[in-house]
């Protein structure tokens, strides 16, 4: 197996250089960059306003990292009265190194429709809440809080900037290479990315065994044209790294 590693640095190279390392071959190509987001600075007060039993959602490891170095560089620091709520396993350790708080986050299902059965969600009537995030995404959790009578602000704490690649010299290579499996962590790479392959490969492309951290993912896949999908469950290193150490020595699966 040649796994495609398309998440960005530092993730996805370090991925890449484990897979390396435990004798499966991996080429790390990131499809982004990761950049301070727009509405930083509005993040200390929107934390200000929250009220005792409010809620901070935060939706990737990314959002709270960078968000919480914008606090360290103004001097404002976590509420400690509020509840933290998480998207998947990686976020809520990530949150909870940052605030030293208890993280809300889905056991099984990590995404979007996992965090919203929360019980920590299901009363929130009347409650302020802020929802951490790059450039665009998670509209799903942001109605549904609404409709439940929560007051929810968006705060876009880093940005995607997509990295301006050749998809047809790209497939080329990987062709060349063998890859016939790839990592994708999120809805919004997937899609850059089946748009970056050139319609020559696409056969191909869609053949290769795909594997995402979520079942909203793997849905999107499925419509997007994807064969041979596995739901890893966490966008984590830890678990895609040991999920695809099995598939490197037992070969393809369509589970």
């Amino acid at each position: 197996m040649t796994v495609l590693i398309t998440r960005p640095a530092p993730d996805g190279p370090a991925l890449a250089q484990q897979l390396n390392a435990a004798g499966i071959s991996a080429i790390a190509q990131p499809l982004l960059h990761i950049q301070p987001g727009h509405e930083l600075t509005s993040l200390p007060s929107l934390l200000d306003d929250l009220k005792p039993n409010d809620f901070v959602i935060v939706v990737s490891a990314h959002a709270a990292d960078l968000a919480h170095n914008y606090l360290l560089s103004v001097g404002a620091s976590w509420p400690k009265n509020v509840h933290y709520i998480a998207v998947g396993h990686k976020t809520a350790a990530t949150m909870k190194s940052h605030t030293g708080q208890t993280i809300h986050a889905p056991q099984t299902r990590c995404d979007s429709e996992g965090l919203l059965d929360l019980p920590v969600l299901t009363d929130i009537r009347g409650k302020r809440g802020v929802i951490l995030r790059g450039n665009g995404g998670r509209e799903v959790i942001y109605q549904h809080l609404l409709q439940r009578g929560a007051k929810v602000r968006y705060c876009e704490t880093y940005r995607r900037e997509w990295l301006p690649l050749d998809g047809q010299l790209l497939c080329q290579q990987w062709q060349q290479a063998g890859m016939d499996a790839l990592v994708v962590t999120s809805g919004e790479q997937l899609a850059f990315l089946t748009q970056l392959v050139p319609d020559s490969a696409k056969a191909w492309f869609l053949q290769c065994q795909l594997f995402v951290p979520s079942q909203r993912i793997a849905d999107q896949a499925t419509r997007l044209g994807y064969r041979l999908i596995s739901n890893v469950g966490s966008a984590a290193n830890g678990p895609l790294f040991t999920t695809l150490s099995k598939k490197g020595t037992m070969g393809k699966s369509d589970d």
